[in-house]
């Protein structure tokens, strides 16, 4: 079983939908990726970030750093 599938599987037992698995599962690989180049995670330690975020999310679980509400102000200007 690949990983898409696993992940595939995941999605559809948390609930979604086949054309919603299959989204999810595909941005969920691509977004693992980006963060490998961007933060210089090994993929396993990138893919637990992000199967963290789901299934808190899922559970209704907000991580920090994704409360939601209104974007603090912007910091005054230099003099």
């Amino acid at each position: 079983m690949t990983e898409r599938d696993q992940l595939l599987a995941l999605c559809a037992r948390l609930g979604a939908t086949p054309a919603q698995a299959t989204t999810m599962a595909d941005q969920l690989l691509k977004r693992c990726d980006q963060l490998v180049a961007e933060r210089g995670w090994t993929r396993v330690r990138a893919m637990e970030h992000l199967l963290t975020l789901v299934v808190r999310g899922r559970a209704g679980d907000t991580a920090p750093g994704f409360e939601g509400g209104k974007p603090p102000a912007p910091p005054p200007p230099a003099a």
